[in-house]
């Protein structure tokens, strides 16, 4: 089962995600440093606290 969940980009738009295959792509190809994600036209920072954010949301399932 997919488990969605509501997130804010970063201009605080809520977008609903399958937390598992975001976490997932975040850790592919975003694992490290300070990257800019896209995610059907929603911008997003990822850095430590966001991929610990997603992190802590994927275990809550």
């Amino acid at each position: 089962m997919k488990k969605k969940v509501k997130i804010l980009d970063d201009d605080r738009n809520e977008i609903e995600i399958d937390v598992k295959s975001f976490f997932n792509h975040i850790m592919k190809y975003h694992s490290k440093g300070e990257t800019i994600h896209e995610e059907r036209g929603y911008y997003f920072t990822v850095n430590d606290k966001f991929r610990k954010k997603i992190k802590q949301l994927l275990d809550l399932k």
